[in-house]
């Protein structure tokens, strides 16, 4: 894993996307507790699919600032070395996202 010295593209949302992830590990435990109620199957798995929806979110929120803060940087440094690294490093970023669709 690649890191640097500088804040993370996402700082600035930091708090946004904190929000967004406690809202999501809220519905996981209610999600929880429909099973453990034994609620009706495809209840259970509409809630699955927000959850689903809600971490995709947060994940292109996070991808989005990586491209606008790290990669932009790297491109505009003049740096050809730092910029093929960051543009490796997004690639196999998005291959790995797109392997969990």
């Amino acid at each position: 894993m690649a890191t640097t010295n500088t804040a993370p593209g996402y700082a600035p949302h930091k708090d946004q996307l904190l929000k967004r992830l406690a809202r999501i590990e809220g519905q996981v435990r209610g999600i929880s507790r429909m099973v453990e109620d034994d609620r009706y199957c495809i209840d259970i798995l509409t809630q699955l699919g927000a959850v689903d929806t809600a971490l995709e979110a947060v994940a292109l929120k996070v991808l989005e600032e990586h491209v606008q803060h790290c990669v932009a940087g790297a491109l505009a440094s003049g740096d050809a070395a730092q910029a093929t690294d960051k543009a490796t490093e997004l690639l196999e970023a998005v291959q790995r996202f797109a392997k969990t669709r």
